[in-house]
Order: structure tokens, then sequence, then C-alpha cells
């Protein structure tokens, strides 16, 4: 083989041996040091981020109306929970709730799903005579199809009559 190719030879596979080696590990900065003062990320507040349904549910009596069979009607201790739900919907203008309403497994499929409907538009409608913009509340009926609680007996019933608020945006 002639000096000039097997000098060829030799170049090429340094270059490709030099390729494959590994680059130089750069150390993280001491600690203390400006750099990681800088790239550490900002502290977390304790609680839940305000607005969210966390701080939500955190803010207020409860996100559940309950109602008696077959009504759909607004009582005392259902109001003071869409006080608290208005006031928080107060402090956050910008935010929009959707109401599910529910009801328990006896009765027909439409008539629950009639019945939940009326059950979401009072909460609703309560919230509205509160201040609160009527575009900002939309309501849906889950009639039976959601049970919180599975059982036939009263109690479980009892659980599943109800109006869920839950924020959107």
């Amino acid at each position: 083989m002639s000096r000039p190719l097997l000098l060829v030879g030799l170049a090429a596979a340094t270059l490709t041996l030099g390729a494959c080696a590994s680059k130089p590990k750069t150390l993280p900065p001491e600690p203390g040091t400006a750099a990681t003062q800088t790239t550490q990320p900002p502290m977390q507040q304790n609680g839940p981020v305000p607005g969210s349904q966390a701080d939500f549910l955190a803010s207020v009596m409860s996100d559940t109306v309950l109602f008696d069979l077959d009504r759909y009607n607004i009582d005392a201790s259902d109001q003071g929970i869409l006080q608290s739900q208005a006031q928080w919907l107060g402090r956050y203008p910008n935010k929009s709730v959707t109401i599910e309403g529910h009801a328990d497994e006896r009765g027909t499929r439409d008539y629950n799903l009639a019945l939940g409907e009326r059950r979401a538009n009072s909460a609703k409608n309560y919230l509205v005579s509160l201040g609160i913009d009527p575009s900002r509340v939309m309501v849906v009926s889950y009639g039976k199809e959601r049970p919180v609680a599975l059982g036939s007996d009263e109690e479980s019933w009892a659980r599943n009559r109800r109006a869920v608020t839950v924020t959107v945006n």
C-alpha cells in the first residue's frame, strides 16, 4: 500500500473516531451563586390557585344544593350555599360556571332529565337574583345518568337529587 493512501486512511479513521468522542460535560454552578438563584422556579403559594375549581371548593359553603323528592325549590339552606357561590363569583367576574342538574334513579329517563334541568335552572335563577350575570351561568341536566351515590335506598336517592356548580374558565 502506498504511503499517501495510508496517510489518508489514518486521517479518515482519526476523524471518524474523533467525531464519536464524548463532549465535555459542564458542571452545575456552585450552590449559592447567582446562576442558581436565577434558574430556580418561583416559590409556590400555599393553597389553591385563586379562581380555580379548587379555590371555589375551598371558598364556598358547598358546590352542591340538595333537593327533596320531585322538588326543585330553593330552601333556606340552599340559599346560604348559593349566596356563598355568588360571593365567590363576585370576586372573579371573568369566571363562568355550569350548574349540573341531577335526579335519583326513580322515574323515567325523560322525566329525570326534565327534573334535573328544573333543579339547575332554580339554582341559576337564584344566583341571577343575587346579581350574577345570567350569561356566566350555563345549565345542563344529567337526570339519573351520573349518580354520586350508588344504591337503591333513601340515603342514596337523597344524595343524588342535586344541582352541582362547576367552574368553567
